[in-house]
């Protein structure tokens, strides 16, 4: 959850009251060590009805374009120049992966980045999670850690860019969106 929502001059703003460091660091198949080692230090667990499924959220752990490519097309979209997906990724101000852990090969579930200056704005862009995957809350974990992530960077203010069709999903989040329905709504940190 993002906290206690309130109008401010005629916005619905978001407080966020959790911390990375208050989210589960580990569990009884993934210790606080393989979780550093394999998806570093910022990286939290992402809650999951499957109890034998772990999933993890991380910032640092290096991503394969071509299977960035896959989840990308996986949820529909169209593909993109790598040379132009590498220089996209190495100029964003955040990277999140969503890993499904395994010891020997973990496979990216879910994607998203941010663009901004990390201090008074910052744009979310390129939210993804596999289909396979979706429906059980982890786009809305995927968020959570996006905007925590934000928060403690200091960043004031997020703007998201998404496809019409999956805007009430941000609508349910807290997200104000853009009047006329385009593709991008506004989250406020205070």
């Amino acid at each position: 959850m993002y906290g206690d929502q309130q109008q401010i001059r005629g916005h619905r703003c978001v407080r966020i009251k959790a911390s990375l460091q208050d989210r589960v660091t580990s569990t009884p198949f993934l210790t606080k060590e393989i979780l550093v080692h394999s998806y570093g230090k910022e990286a939290r667990i992402c809650e999951t009805p499957n109890t034998k499924l772990s999933l993890v959220f991380s910032q640092s752990r290096p991503m394969d374009l071509v299977e960035l490519e896959q989840l990308l097309e996986a949820v529909g979209w169209s593909r993109r120049p790598v040379r132009r997906v590498r220089k996209a990724l190495d100029n964003s101000l955040l990277r999140v992966g969503l890993w499904r852990h395994d010891p020997r090969i973990p496979r990216l579930v879910g994607f998203a980045r941010c663009t901004g200056d990390g201090v008074l704005e910052a744009t979310v862009w390129d939210v993804a999670v596999h289909p396979l995957y979706q429906g059980s809350g982890l786009g809305r974990q995927l968020m959570d850690y996006i905007l925590d992530a934000l928060k403690e960077m200091g960043t004031e203010r997020a703007t998201l860019f998404a496809d019409p069709g999956v805007l009430p999903f941000y609508d349910r989040l807290g997200w104000e969106l853009e009047p006329n329905g385009h593709r991008c709504g506004f989250w406020y940190s205070n």
